[in-house]
């Protein structure tokens, strides 16, 4: 071999070797690198993409996460009579509990029974929010004179209806059963003769307003996770401590959703339509 080829290999050599010494170089700088912080888990600019939260950006979900909605799909067959996220559960004598997050001022932390389910639309009525008016100084009814029993607010929708719930063993034909033995009073002479026989307060409460919705809209509250249906129960409904009703309730709630699955109790953050 000609010295000029010699050379010309051997500067070919030296050449290889300095880029192969800088592929080197490049691997480890970027190995000993900034790591993630571990307190914040993930760069704040990460895109995240949860059952309960999702951006734009997020990723398309892995197949871990898909059985993980899955799962949470289906929570409402596990632990019955809650029926979470089930807009087919709804009807008349279910209760609707508010999720931890739903921030309308009116509906946050209530318990609610419905009392009318149909095409025309959904009517519900607050059961936690008693006020120290008495009926006697709301009811313009003889028989509510000496009424001294607390009036509920009912919800934010014609506040100045009047409507009552009645737990009577006979039947009342000119009521609304809503269930069991629960009935609903809205009209003034059935006002005049239930509070003439004097109702125990226990099983006598009387609602200024009520909830409204339109079935489309309470279905998508449902499905978004606004609320979790209950069967109506009368404990519930003539409960004899409604600032507490809220609290038990999902606490039984999310103490059954961890059974199953112990994120399913975080709630996502709803706004009401």
């Amino acid at each position: 071999m000609s010295l000029r080829k010699r050379f010309q290999f051997a500067i070919l050599f030296v050449i290889v070797a300095l880029a192969w010494s800088a592929t080197l170089n490049l691997h480890h700088a970027e190995l000993d690198g900034p790591k993630p912080d571990t307190v914040l888990r993930a760069p704040s600019s990460a895109a995240i993409s949860l059952p309960w939260h999702s951006t734009g950006s997020a990723t398309r979900p892995t197949r871990s996460l898909t059985t993980f909605r899955s799962k949470r799909e289906g929570l409402a067959a596990s632990f019955l009579p809650i029926q979470f996220r089930n807009p087919k559960g709804l009807g008349v004598g279910k209760l609707l509990v508010a999720s931890r997050n739903l921030g309308d001022p009116h509906f946050a932390r209530t318990v609610i029974l419905l009392v009318h389910y149909d095409e025309n639309g959904v009517i519900g009525l607050i059961l936690n929010q008693r006020t120290d008016m008495p009926i006697s100084k709301i009811l313009d009814l003889k028989a509510a004179k000496e009424r001294s029993d607390p009036v509920y607010i009912g919800g934010p929708v014609e506040p100045s209806a009047a409507l009552a719930l009645f737990r009577s063993a006979a039947n009342i034909k000119e009521a609304e059963d809503i269930f069991g033995d629960v009935y609903l009073i809205s009209k003034r002479d059935l006002f005049e003769k239930t509070l003439a026989a004097r109702p125990d307060p226990h099983a006598f409460h009387v609602y200024l307003g009520y909830a409204g919705w339109t079935q489309a809209q309470l279905q998508a509250e449902v499905q978004l996770g606004a609320w979790f249906v209950f069967p109506a129960d009368s404990t519930a409904v003539f409960n004899s401590d409604p600032d507490s009703l809220w609290p038990r309730m999902i606490q039984k709630t999310e103490l059954q959703l961890a059974k199953t699955e112990p994120f399913a109790a975080i709630p996502q953050p709803v706004t009401l339509f």
